[in-house]
């Protein structure tokens, strides 16, 4: 069956440790996919303004997009689903975080629609930091004040965490209500029951009449595997872990510094994978 949507992650996946890809390649392929019909979509834990920028080479209003691990689906400028934290959900984790982990030093970032927020108590080194994942930083005093829709709550942790066993304790805690993944970079993200980037797909899929079987997807992460897991055609990248690997059945071309997904959409399109 024809692919009719290619999905991808963008840290580790399309984008190259400098936060670049091959610009000029990307857009001859996305002048193809047009001509074909095909959906390009990019499905990230990033905020929707820092997606965009990302594709500014290339004119972002020409993709779709699946932001916030899926907590935020558009299309132009419609939403086509959108799934926000409440506030008893956000001061539920809070209170867990703090009387369980405050020794451990984590970084909390909210992500909402005008932009990720911090406490007030940041450093000016970290906000330096987040600010290379969020283009706008807000300082507040109190989290459960902020006015603004939030999608996600993440806990980034010391270098020396094990991250997956942090996402495997808050599943146990919070698995009935809340949706814990592991997304890069030390960070576990916490979203509203049952988001994740499948769930963007799905929507898109209802919308645009695409059946799974009809679309490509790549990843590198465990926020990544139930999206590789929907689509009829998933890719992990050469430089994902090893847990990654062995879940899903296709590697892509090359690493995320050396093309691998354009690459492999390339081939994609030369029909390499038609059967």
């Amino acid at each position: 069956m024809a692919i009719k949507l290619i999905a991808t992650d963008m840290d580790g996946t399309l984008l190259r440790d400098d936060k670049t890809f091959d610009y000029d390649k990307f857009e001859t392929l996305l002048d193809l996919m047009d001509e074909r019909g095909i959906t390009m979509v990019a499905a990230s834990g990033n905020q929707l303004k820092q997606l965009k920028a990302y594709f500014a080479p290339v004119n972002p209003e020409r993709l779709t997009y699946i932001s916030d691990n899926g907590a935020l689906v558009t299309r132009g400028d419609e939403v086509l689903g959108e799934a926000a934290l409440t506030k008893a959900q956000i001061a539920r984790v809070l209170k867990w975080n703090s009387e369980t982990k405050a020794h451990m030093e984590n970084l909390i970032v909210l992500s909402g629609h005008e932009g990720a927020y911090v406490s007030n108590h940041a450093t000016a080194e970290i906000i330096m930091g987040v600010r290379e994942f969020y283009p706008s930083v807000h300082q507040v005093e109190k989290f459960l004040d902020i006015d603004d829709e939030i999608f996600r709550l993440s806990l980034v942790w010391p270098p020396e965490v094990d991250v997956q066993k942090q996402v495997r304790e808050l599943r146990d805690i919070f698995g009935s209500e809340l949706h814990a993944t592991g997304s890069g970079f030390g960070s576990v993200d916490i979203l509203s029951h049952g988001t994740n980037k499948r769930r963007g797909l799905e929507e898109l899929s209802r919308r645009l009449h695409i059946q799974p079987s009809e679309m490509a997807a790549f990843g590198d992460n465990g926020n990544d595997l139930e999206m590789l897991r929907y689509v009829g055609l998933p890719f992990v990248m050469p430089n994902a872990e090893d847990f990654m690997k062995v879940r899903v059945d296709n590697i892509a071309l090359n690493d995320n510094n050396h093309n691998g997904v354009v690459d492999t959409i390339e081939a994609i399109l030369a029909g390499a994978y038609d059967n």
